[in-house]
């Protein structure tokens, strides 16, 4: 996990961004059902007045409140409101606020007079309920006071000639703008965190998959054999895909719910305290909802992923092998085959979908439960004058908000269970170390022995095979020599020479290039010398040039021809109407066995290698091309080292060197004029395919 865990250091900078508007998101999320409540309480039941503190009082008016007050309170009173008359520098300004001013003087407050509001607000209340129900006033809280003498505030403006349909109108339409602007803040928050999330997943996970796709590159044999390919494919493509919708996930909703669910919390706590245990409810009742989904899901994510690999290997395997289940009539059975594993994914998959199915309609009960149970309370609470309704409301898209974090979390706790069996299978192939490594410190070929390829005292034996396979194999390849090996099928011929181009490690003994080990030279300083034709021919899509560019990208037409020449291909290549531009469709599907071999040998050729290794790499051709092929190599290819596995005795029969293998051991080496005098295994082989006059 902690490869994986490295890859997105280079995208924290984004996820710190992302954060931070997240913040911002969540602080104006939260501010809007505050604004709501003001609307609400303060522009429609207040009809616009905030608080206790008036704009203005007539001089009547203000000595009537004064008379309750003591000599402190007048006086921080009085010293918050001016008198404003005819003789007024500002009287002007003031006259179309309050038409009253023509005929008497105003108490109007001072602008500095925000400063003490708490105070101000208390000390008003205060003389506003005293002159209203005596001295002996019920004790009330700060919003339900201005609510009861908010009447009384009216009057007074109407005394004023104040239009209190203007003065409602421009509170709600106030309100209304700074919640326009914190929505429009909050849309611009979520583009931003959507760009910078989907900007970190895509490249958290191009550069995953690019890990992935150069670890597989390095394995060995031994790895690949242990990881199926359709398994390979599938954590570099459903697996780094799940991870990277997960990201997206977690940046837009992990840091966010989290915040949204503590700051409803505290905001709705500091709406009203006492109705905290309905917010307890819900989110246990959540907590518990989430867990359980947690605990059935996440052992049948494991097993989801291991069905989509297996899905993935009998379509491949069905694919590429369609010719011969139609030769055989097997359709049925691998119809069969199919609907079997594909039943098995789906069942999972409804299992899974029928809990998720099931969890939203909860999750939804849950929600319209508490939000009868916030109005039923809240009720019972505005009828006691102890709320308001504009609180209750604000109240209950709070403890929306809460359970929306958690319906967020929900959907994450769906996703990650998924995501980290696709990271656990990531994981194993980044944590795998490859079999066959560099040395530390690599040495040099020796020039003096330039081509040369020599076994000594090699054995060697498959990971979890009990025998050795390869068993005291000794022999030298020179060049300008063509070495020849042949033998029965399962006697180790392609295992003989994948050892060469270091596919596999020697189990003892070595393998020596140009008289220096090969497990002592860096892999690309070894295959650089190596012109490797495998038994089965592998070309890649596009289109002829490109497949024989494939060791060299500049090579030219003129080189191409050569090469196509000596590998007996320029024929079917000229009659294609495009010639080297011809298409190549994927695994080479659009040319026969013959011509893909005769591909693969020409690109082997465009290497100029000083070493060509064929894994019988004739089988497919005709006699007559065979014996044109393997002149032309001889005459073009001159200095070179030819090491052929054949199971045609024609095509070895000038070889230099033979050597012929039985069960893993060299039992003849030698011409074929002498293995045919004295080698009993390399007589069997050769009495079946030639007579004895063809042989001679």
């Amino acid at each position: 996990m902690k490869k994986i865990a490295n890859h997105i250091k280079p995208y924290i900078g984004l996820i710190i961004m992302a954060i931070s508007l997240l913040f911002l998101q969540a602080m104006a999320d939260l501010a809007l059902p505050d604004y709501m409540s003001k609307i609400v309480n303060n522009g429609i039941q207040q009809g616009g007045i905030e608080n206790a503190i008036p704009k203005a009082l007539r001089i009547s008016k203000m000595e009537q409140l004064m008379a309750v007050l003591d000599e402190e309170e007048e006086q921080v009173v009085r010293g918050n409101y001016q008198l404003i008359d005819q003789n007024s520098l500002d009287y002007k300004d003031y006259l179309d606020i309050y038409p009253i001013l023509a005929n008497q003087p105003v108490y109007i407050i001072k602008e500095g007079a925000s400063l003490q509001v708490k105070q101000l607000n208390e000390i008003m209340g205060k003389a506003f309920l005293a002159t209203k129900m005596g001295e002996n006033f019920p004790v009330l809280e700060e919003q339900m006071i201005v609510q009861v003498i908010v009447g009384d505030i009216q009057a007074e403006y109407k005394a004023l000639g104040m239009d209190l349909e203007i003065i409602q109108r421009n509170y709600i339409f106030q309100t209304g703008k700074i919640m326009l602007l914190i929505s429009l803040a909050s849309a611009v928050c979520i583009v931003g965190v959507g760009f910078f999330a989907s900007r970190t997943a895509a490249g958290f996970a191009r550069d995953l998959r690019k890990s992935v796709f150069v670890k597989v590159e390095s394995f060995s044999k031994k790895e690949l054999d242990k990881f199926s390919t359709a398994s390979l494919i599938t954590r570099t493509t459903n697996d780094i895909t799940q991870i990277q919708t997960l990201t997206v996930i977690i940046i837009r909703m992990v840091f966010y719910a989290p915040i949204m669910a503590i700051g409803g919390i505290i905001k709705a706590l500091d709406k009203n305290p006492s109705m905290s245990w309905i917010i307890a409810i819900a989110v246990i009742a959540m907590i518990i909802l989430i867990s359980g989904i947690f605990l059935n899901t996440l052992p049948k994510y494991k097993i989801i992923q291991k069905l989509v690999d297996k899905i993935n290997l009998v379509s491949r395997e069905n694919l590429a092998g369609i010719m011969v289940i139609r030769a055989f009539n097997t359709q049925k059975f691998e119809e069969n085959r199919f609907d079997q594993v594909n039943r098995d994914l789906t069942s999972t998959n409804l299992f899974v979908n029928r809990v998720m199915v099931m969890m939203f309609p909860t999750m939804m009960l849950i929600m319209n439960a508490i939000t009868l149970l916030i109005v039923w309370v809240g009720a019972q609470q505005i009828a006691n004058s102890t709320m308001q309704v504009g609180d209750m409301m604000a109240f209950m898209q709070y403890a929306m908000q809460i359970m929306s974090s958690f319906l967020m979390m929900s959907l994450m706790f769906i996703m990650i269970p998924r995501a980290l069996v696709a990271a656990q299978r990531i994981a194993e192939v980044l944590n795998t170390e490859p079999e066959i490594q560099d040395p530390p410190h690599p040495k040099k070929f020796k020039e003096n022995l330039k081509g040369i390829v020599e076994f000594k005292n090699v054995f060697f034996k498959y990971p979890g095979a009990e025998e050795d396979l390869l068993k005291d194999i000794n022999f030298k390849a020179w060049p300008g020599q063509t070495t020849a090996i042949i033998g029965s099928t399962g006697s180790g011929k392609s295992t003989l020479v994948n050892l060469i181009p270091r596919f596999y490690d020697v189990t003892q003994g070595q393998v020596l290039v140009e008289g220096v080990d090969v497990r002592e030279i860096t892999q690309y300083e070894l295959r650089n010398k190596i012109g490797y034709v495998p038994q089965k021919s592998s070309l890649f899509s596009g289109n002829i040039a490109s497949n024989l560019q494939y060791p060299y990208d500049d090579a030219s037409e003129q080189e191409l021809k050569e090469a196509a020449e000596i590998a007996q291909a320029m024929g079917f290549i000229q009659e294609k109407s495009n010639a080297f531009l011809a298409e190549i469709s994927q695994e080479g599907s659009n040319v026969s066995g013959g011509q893909k071999q005769r591909l693969s040998i020409a690109r082997a050729l465009m290497k100029k290698p000083e070493i060509f290794i064929f894994d019988d790499s004739f089988s497919a051709l005709d006699f007559r091309t065979e014996a044109a092929l393997r002149k032309a190599l001889q005459e073009k290819t001159q200095g070179s080292t030819f090491i052929i596995v054949a199971q045609r005795i024609s095509t070895i029969m000038n070889a230099e060197q033979i050597i012929v293998l039985d069960q893993g051991r060299i039992v003849g080496k030698g011409t074929h004029k002498e293995l045919i005098e004295n080698c009993p295994t390399y007589q069997e082989i050769a009495y079946s395919q030639l007579s004895k006059e063809e042989l001679a």
